[in-house]
């Protein structure tokens, strides 16, 4: 009979996040069921997975007691022992911290999986109320939680271990675990890259971390060298409109396609010459741990430009599998899109790219280093 582990998040799940339901069903040697808050009325199609909605009990005045006094959920601490769960996996520290009370009233192991901004955003962002009032406590009840010798960490890159042990994560308690990407579903069309227009394809929220106003700057440089380039850009958020503004102020000609599902993004890479996400590090600290996005670039065979701190040079080499640039500077950046756009053997950096992530990063592989981890906090 396989063991049983709650994989939770609070909101079931966001578009963003199906990276989860494909670790949930890559999984072998355990049985997973998905816990939650509430259910995303426009997120991930999770219909075909064994989930649980457990709401908050009580308004808003206890929600503020419980956490304040980490006081466990009677609810959520029924129903992890009624599950006869031997694990929790809690993704992102944010979820995790909440929920610490009920699973260690439970009497249940508990792994977080740390994905970027719940380790990266710096100590006094949160504790001056930036993120709400409530949040201003979240890396002390961080810290407190990870000295709980049933609680361990997944860091999706080793820039996030590095960053959690900055934080003051025990190193011992961190163990490095790559999301996987389905290379199943993502892998290389029949359209060579030097047969493509010479696109690039950005995939990802417009917030300041993706630096979406960066590549558009860049973008506008390349058109003097590569006249016939295009920018499309995937996603949604509160920079989309300052993004349309300065692409019509620069009179560059950049495809905004607003949200798309894996299906629509896939297209899209099947069809662009390059992949490019230019992440910085914002002013709060936010930064990037492994975006799934550059992954499934890499396994579509699609050369990929970045910045991003957990991809460079752990996943993208530079000059093997892509281009690897500084953060901010946009001279570099146009500059490697040119090359990225204009190779004679990009085909090479495809065929390297493919390797890496048949041999590191494809879904199945990344599960069964996943299970591991899982049998060791079960058995300790």
């Amino acid at each position: 009979m396989k063991r049983k582990v709650a994989v939770f998040r609070t909101n079931l799940l966001a578009i963003s996040e199906t990276f989860i339901r494909e670790q949930i069903c890559s999984l072998n040697e355990w049985g997973a069921i998905l816990v939650g808050r509430n259910k995303l009325p426009d997120g991930v199609d999770i219909s075909d997975l064994d989930y649980k909605l457990i709401p908050i009990f009580g308004g808003r005045f206890f929600r503020i007691i419980n956490y304040l006094f980490s006081l466990p959920d009677r609810r959520l601490v029924r129903t992890l022992k009624q599950g006869q769960f031997s694990l929790v996996h809690a993704h992102f520290g944010m979820d995790a911290v909440s929920i610490w009370p009920s699973v260690r009233a439970a009497r249940i192991p508990m792994i977080v999986t740390l994905h970027g901004y719940d380790i990266n955003i710096y100590r006094w962002w949160w504790e001056n109320g930036n993120s709400g009032w409530l949040h201003r406590f979240y890396p002390k009840k961080m810290l407190k939680m990870a000295k709980d010798p049933s609680v361990r960490f997944i860091a999706v890159s080793n820039a996030i271990k590095k960053a959690a042990i900055n934080y003051g994560i025990d190193s011992k308690k961190i163990d490095v675990c790559y999301i996987g990407v389905d290379t199943k579903k993502f892998k290389p069309s029949r359209i060579p890259l030097e047969f493509r227009k010479k696109r690039i394809l950005f995939v990802g929220r417009m917030v300041e971390k993706k630096a979406p106003l960066l590549l558009i700057q860049a973008y506008s440089k390349v058109l003097e060298d590569v006249p016939g380039a295009e920018l499309f850009m995937i996603g949604t958020g509160p920079m989309l409109k300052d993004a349309k503004k300065l692409a019509s102020d620069l009179k560059a000609p950049v495809k905004f396609m607003g949200a798309q599902n894996s299906d629509q993004v896939l297209q899209q890479l099947n069809e662009s010459r390059v992949f490019c996400l230019p992440s910085v590090t914002a002013k709060n600290g936010d930064s990037e741990g492994l975006p799934i996005s550059i992954l499934e670039a890499l396994a579509c065979g699609v050369p990929v430009v970045t910045s991003a701190k957990g991809a460079v040079d752990e996943v993208v080499i530079n000059k093997n599998t892509g281009f690897c640039v500084k953060e901010n500077d946009v001279d570099d950046l146009s500059s490697s899109l040119i090359k990225a756009l204009t190779l004679d053997d990009a085909s090479r950096l495809s065929e390297n790219a493919l390797k890496d992530i048949d041999s590191k990063f494809s879904l199945s592989y990344r599960a069964k280093e996943l299970e591991k981890i899982y049998g060791n906090v079960a058995r300790n």
